[in-house]
């Protein structure tokens, strides 16, 4: 099971973490997630393209890397 970390800037609330928490779960090949404001760990063989590409696909007003 591999590991990947992404970077949030702009995460204020407690919804948005939610919604970023479930985007990540609903993915093929994601184990298990952990959400804050300032990032998310990943555990899964999900490609990380695709984890961006969730975030981005929310329409939250944040920065993804």
């Amino acid at each position: 099971m591999a590991h990947q970390s992404l970077t949030f800037k702009g995460v204020d609330d407690a919804d948005q973490i939610n919604r970023i928490t479930t985007a990540l779960m609903m993915l093929d090949g994601v184990d298990s997630v952990e959400v804050g404001r300032h990032g998310a760990d990943v555990e899964g063989r999900a490609r990380r393209e695709a984890l961006i590409q969730a975030v981005q696909a929310l329409g939250l007003p944040i920065e993804v890397k």
